[in-house]
């Protein structure tokens, strides 16, 4: 018996004597594809047409196949598909609804296709018409708001959702997109709202809904009021906020867990015994083959929450199970095709675990401890160019938070204590934190202990200049609130300030190579005032009185470096070069520091030889320090807890409008209308008359 084989919507036989045959939907549209009116030979032909299976592969290919003008010749029959498939939402029968969702994203997409090309038509107008185009996508965006809000079919809302992506993400600038001027007007954002806040449809739904949403926000965002922006900014409803909350969570969560067990098959792979054997040489390179798909679609919708809505802020520190240890999945989670952004929604598995009530045995977690971990997982390779984006946006982000006043009041909060798991990454020169011993301490710790690693990490050739100014500029805020609140954060201060110390140094060694791309005088000084904040303001907001002995003590273990600071911002501040004058900002800001050196070296030299001791211990420096804090005079500088606040219009546009692009161009890649089978359709719409 011969074996039937399909193809581009063609059915043919094994045997070539036989002439291949269509099927009755594939007849159906070459009918549509003609000038004549299809209804003139079938009267019933649309009623039809929408009980056919759709063949999605065929229809585009069609439409991709014709050129502007054939496609012109055909207009009519196009705006009347296209009309009838929005009269189709209506119908009782969920298969012609189906069947038409997957048809209009079918015909969304083949036009899109020709729009890209010379003849340069309206898509508005190749696809409704002008004259009918209000009417038209006004009944379009009810019949999918109706249907996303109704209690039926999660089969039916996963549709909808799927084609109002295809609708934002046509173009690859969704701003240049003229569809969504239509979706602005008749807004869904209460549909989405809804799905959020419902367990069962956030469960289904919610990833979906969540990039949605943050890509309408993101239409002309800088060029007119977008109601999307409005409505989200103002959004209060506590079971919707917590919902979306828990959406990112569990995106971000479900990266984490797929980077750990990579991590943890790595290591216990071959090539980690190896590594073993012949020292760390190689480690470099066994931590790139560490590599999972990153996710800017849910990193844009944390960052326009964060940004937009004030109430948000509340959900990052909402207390949940962690994730990752609540259940461990029966069946294996389907790895997701390589893209350069990932986009893939979280598995139910995660999902559902996720809503669990808490259990005392559990380790709880947050929104924010996901996103620290998440972070630290992408900021550690920024050689590549999405993770560099997923690393600026996650600074961002941090800078953000560290500017709201109610942020910072949970990220200091001494009762708020969690143990941060963060990653790190593999250096010749330490050893792996052990997890168990992290203390439990308020969330700041694991934001600073965030910064502090990325500044160790990423002195290299390819400097991120950019980012380091934003860790820097994360670091100063938090300063800045303890300052004002007075705060004594317990943290380990040492470390923050031997990281700075380092970064100047790794500064002043490739001061040539660094100048010919980047002013490292605007870090430098960063760097120097962060400094001077603790010199100046340290009593108020150190932990102890010992604490600020311990500034002093490595300001004057480490002068060397900022001596060596000193002759080089002298150096260039003195020559009437391009550096002349962010040269001399930094020679003003060390005026304290050297005051600092200047005073206590020469007592530190004579302790020494009074007592007869070659090198002095720690202890023996710190006395000298502290019996001679009387004749030290400092100068008072103004601004040092004053800063620009964050502003996303003015510096960061031309960030976003990349970013978003990406993420459109991804989507629109990823997306899937045919996962739903027809015998699965069937089986769900049983009741079919």
């Amino acid at each position: 018996m011969a074996q039937t084989e399909k193809k581009g919507g063609l059915l043919r036989k094994s045997s070539a004597s036989k002439k291949p045959w269509k099927e009755k939907v594939v007849l159906m549209y070459d009918e549509i594809f003609t000038t004549e009116d299809p209804i003139k030979c079938n009267p019933r032909f649309w009623e039809e047409l929408f009980l056919m299976k759709v063949n999605l592969e065929y229809l585009e290919g069609k439409l991709e196949a014709l050129d502007g003008e054939e496609l012109m010749k055909i207009k009519d029959n196009i705006n009347c598909l296209f009309q009838h498939c929005i009269q189709a939402l209506g119908e009782e029968h969920p298969i012609r609804v189906v069947n038409a969702l997957q048809t209009l994203c079918a015909l969304i997409r083949g036009v899109h296709q020709k729009n890209k090309s010379t003849s340069g038509f309206d898509i508005i107008n190749m696809l409704v018409g002008f004259d009918k185009a209000e009417l038209c996508m006004k009944n379009l965006m009810e019949s999918l708001d109706s249907l996303l809000c109704a209690e039926g079919s999660e089969s039916l809302k996963s549709l909808c959702l799927k084609l109002l992506l295809c609708l934002v993400t046509v173009t690859d600038n969704i701003s240049q997109n003229t569809i969504l001027e239509y979706v602005m007007i008749n807004s869904i954002f209460e549909a989405i709202l809804q799905i959020l806040s419902s367990p069962l449809s956030r469960r289904e739904h919610g990833y979906d809904a969540v990039v949605l949403l943050a890509l309408l926000v993101n239409y002309r965002k800088y060029e007119s009021v977008n109601p999307y922006i409005v409505k989200l900014s103002i959004v209060d409803d506590e079971a919707t906020l917590n919902g979306m909350g828990l959406v990112i969570a569990q995106a971000l969560s479900e990266y984490n867990r797929q980077y750990k067990d990579k991590e943890e098959e790595h290591q216990s792979g071959f090539f980690s015994a190896l590594t073993n054997m012949v020292g760390s040489m190689f480690i470099a390179d066994a931590d790139e083959k560490i590599s999972v798909q990153t996710n800017e679609a849910i990193l844009l919708a944390l960052y326009e929450a964060v940004h937009l809505n004030r109430n948000f802020i509340t959900v990052l520190a909402q207390s949940h199970p962690e994730m990752g240890l609540m259940t461990t999945p029966t069946s294996p989670i389907p790895t997701t095709p390589v893209t350069p952004l990932g986009t893939t929604p979280p598995s139910s598995d995660v999902i559902s675990s996720a809503e669990l009530p808490l259990d005392a045995d559990v380790q709880t977690s947050n929104l924010l401890i996901t996103f620290l971990k998440y972070s630290s997982i992408v900021m550690q390779d920024t050689k590549d160019e999405h993770r560099l984006h997923s690393g600026k946006l996650c600074l961002i982000i941090l800078t953000c938070i560290a500017e709201d006043q109610y942020a910072n009041a949970f990220l200091h909060d001494d009762n708020m204590n969690f143990r941060v798991n963060l990653h790190r990454m593999p250096m010749r020169h330490r050893k792996k934190a052990a997890d168990k011993n992290l203390p439990c301490r308020p969330l700041v710790c694991a934001v600073l202990d965030l910064m502090v690693e990325f500044i160790v990490t990423h002195m290299m050739k390819e400097f991120p200049m950019d980012l380091y100014v934003r860790c820097i500029q994360i670091v100063h805020k938090l300063l800045c609130y303890q300052k004002k609140c007075r705060v004594r954060l317990h943290y380990t201060w040492r470390e923050l300030w031997s990281a700075l110390i380092n970064l100047l140094k790794f500064l002043m060694s490739n001061e040539t190579v660094l100048l010919a791309k980047h002013n490292i005088f605007t870090l430098a000084l960063m760097v120097v005032n962060l400094f001077n904040m603790f010199i100046t303001y340290g009593d108020t907001f150190l932990p102890t009185p010992s604490s600020y002995d311990e500034l002093y003590y490595e300001i004057i273990r480490m002068h060397q470096n900022f001596d060596n600071l000193y002759s080089m911002v002298l150096r260039l501040s003195t020559n009437a070069g391009q550096w002349k004058e962010p040269a001399s900002k930094v020679t003003h800001a060390l005026v304290n520091i050297r005051a600092i050196i200047n005073h206590f070296n020469p007592k530190i030299e004579s302790y020494a030889a009074v007592n007869h001791i070659s090198q002095l211990s720690e202890d023996q420096v710190l006395e000298v320090v502290r019996s001679n804090y009387d004749t030290l005079t400092l100068k008072l500088q103004d601004g040092l807890d004053q800063y620009e606040r964050y502003s996303e219009q003015h510096k960061e546009a031309a960030f976003f409008k990349e970013l978003v692009r990406s993420i459109s161009i991804n989507v629109r890649k990823n997306l899937a209308f045919n996962t739903l089978s027809q015998e699965l359709l069937l089986k769900e719409f049983s009741t079919i008359s």
